[in-house]
């Protein structure tokens, strides 16, 4: 089946079985790597991706509904590695082993772009069920605070530059 759709802003047109899941659509046809297998089943949020904006499990979103979607990957989130929650990642070396980490950066990434300041409730209740092998729970919490000042910050850098270009005082 022939299907096109959008990858971290690159229109893709690829020629699968309508039944292949989208994480190995990224992983065996596009060799976007960072999205991770972890149960097949959609229990363990390793493989969450972007689709259309929202957080979603790619290994059991079918080819076949992939047609003039937009497909972003924790490839895609910042080439350069600026988005918040990588900066914190980074600085608060979050992960032990890393294996969930894209995961949890994508959900933690849907999560902030409709909440930019959760609190722990919040947070919890947006993670629940990606799944962490090392635990490292309290740490991802204290990332997403984190990525959260920072886009703050980012903002109000933002607006000030934007005042100042418009001589508003």
């Amino acid at each position: 089946m022939k299907i096109t759709f959008s990858v971290n802003g690159t229109n893709r047109t690829i020629d699968v079985p309508a039944d292949m899941p989208l994480l190995w659509i990224l992983r065996d046809t596009l060799d976007l790597k960072g999205t991770k297998f972890g149960c097949g089943q959609a229990l363990c949020g390793a493989c969450t991706v972007h689709i259309n904006g929202s957080a979603t499990r790619s290994c059991q979103v079918p080819a076949s509904a992939l047609n003039g979607r937009k497909v972003v990957t924790i490839e895609g989130l910042s080439a350069q590695a600026s988005h918040p929650l990588q900066q914190a990642w980074q600085e608060l070396d979050v992960p032990q082993c890393g294996y969930c980490q894209a995961g949890q950066i994508m959900q933690a990434a849907d999560l902030l772009s409709s909440n930019p300041q959760p609190t722990d409730e919040d947070i919890d209740a947006a993670m629940y069920g990606n799944l962490c092998r090392c635990a490292s729970y309290h740490r991802i919490r204290a990332g997403i605070h984190r990525a959260a000042e920072l886009a703050a910050s980012s903002r109000a850098s933002t607006q000030q530059d934007a005042d100042s270009t418009q001589g508003v005082a």
